[in-house]
């Protein structure tokens, strides 16, 4: 079996283009891959219209170490958040036609599951009015929908610092969101990377009496010494590692033990079986693994896949409830959240088809998502700040 060409399809909202990469072959196998990206889905599709000559058409499907090899390393450049994505959709496609070639679920093909549920928590669900009455609605019905976590980022546009009146007002609406779900549902604190160290530790302590599964991003990504000294002083679990986009760059992560739980991107990292090699990294300095999932429900899919065989794999990240819900009416069989857990896919490859006559309903738009500018909870951008 070899490949024969790639297709590509971009699914777009006013916030957030998903990237959708179907991978061809000679026995009329096709697979499905998907990524997000802020800001570069054209530099994207520009890359895999190289790589497709260079790299992908002519391969075996079945031979994914040698294709993501070549794709990584064969154009002498170090691979960043373009390449790495573009090898992650491709990766993808590749396993999903494997799968299906051998009539298996592709996790059967990475050590066979652990599980037959995953748990998954909400995101994107605070598309509201920021105020503590208006949160506290959102996230009751969050609970009502049967999801047992949820996450939210509380901050506004801070940036470093935040004042009092700022800090006291992010604080009641987090004490109303707890009020909300109550005592037993998971709450996970996304900070986005806005704060120094001192500000995050800070906040931190102020927001401890709720609970916080974990402290997200409290500091921006490139300092791990920063994240060291928050980690140092706050009892809270710290994740971080959405923003790394090859699994070597967290060696330092992991030799400084700043973070308890690690969010790779299965949509940028490479792709499943990159992820599934750091996933096993990460269980050998007892670090949980939460992947970040901003996107559709074939990025979805694909993390599920991980979750099912991986000992160390905590939480899925899940939008697809709460913002822009319509897009999942262009995957077939896309993943639902059944009383807080998604059910382990057990259909042949992936277990989802990209439908593309309902993704044409969804064009490709000048998506904004700006964490600095007034409003951007809401998700639906009013146009580009001067």
């Amino acid at each position: 079996m070899r490949i024969t060409g790639i297709s590509t399809h971009v699914v777009g909202t006013p916030w957030r283009n998903l990237s959708y990469v179907q991978v061809h072959t000679d026995e009329g196998l096709t697979g499905v891959g998907e990524t997000r990206m802020l800001g570069r889905t054209d530099a994207l599709l520009g890359y895999l219209r190289e790589a497709e000559v260079n790299h992908i058409t002519g391969s075996d499907p079945f031979a994914i170490e040698d294709l993501v090899r070549r794709m990584k390393y064969g154009d002498y450049g170090r691979a960043g958040e373009i390449v790495m994505s573009g090898i992650s959709v491709v990766e993808m496609a590749c396993w999903d036609i494997k799968g299906k070639a051998l009539g298996v679920p592709v996790w059967q093909l990475l050590g066979g599951r652990l599980t037959d549920r995953v748990k998954a928590y909400a995101n994107g669900w605070y598309t509201t009015e920021r105020t503590p009455e208006a949160y506290h609605a959102a996230a009751r019905a969050v609970v009502e929908r049967g999801y047992r976590a949820l996450k939210i980022d509380p901050f506004g546009t801070g940036h470093f610092e935040l004042d009092r009146q700022q800090s006291l007002y992010a604080v009641s609406l987090i004490e109303a969101v707890r009020d909300a779900i109550g005592p037993d549902t998971e709450l996970m604190l996304e900070m986005h990377g806005r704060f120094s160290p001192a500000t995050a530790v800070r906040l931190a302590r102020e927001l401890a009496p709720f609970d916080p599964a974990w402290l997200e991003e409290p500091v921006p990504p490139e300092n791990l010494k920063a994240l060291t000294k928050v980690a140092d002083k706050v009892d809270v679990p710290l994740a971080t590692g959405e923003r790394i986009h090859d699994r070597i760059e967290f060696r330092e992560l992991f030799e400084s033990q700043a973070a308890d739980i690690i969010q790779p991107d299965v949509g940028h990292i490479g792709g499943i079986l990159e992820t599934r090699k750091l996933a096993a990294t990460a269980e050998t300095h007892y670090t949980l693994v939460a992947p970040h999932n901003v996107g559709g429900s074939v990025l979805t899919a694909a993390s599920l896949h991980v979750a099912g065989c991986t000992p160390n794999f905590k939480v899925l990240e899940h939008f697809n409830d709460f913002a822009d819900a319509d897009i999942k009416q262009v995957v077939k069989g896309a993943p639902q959240v059944i009383d807080g857990y998604f059910q382990l896919p057990d259909a042949p490859g992936l277990g989802v088809e990209l439908d593309v006559d309902a993704a044409a309903a969804f064009p490709q738009q000048q998506a904004r998502f700006d964490l600095w500018a007034e409003g951007w909870e809401k998700r639906a951008p009013s146009g580009r700040r001067g």
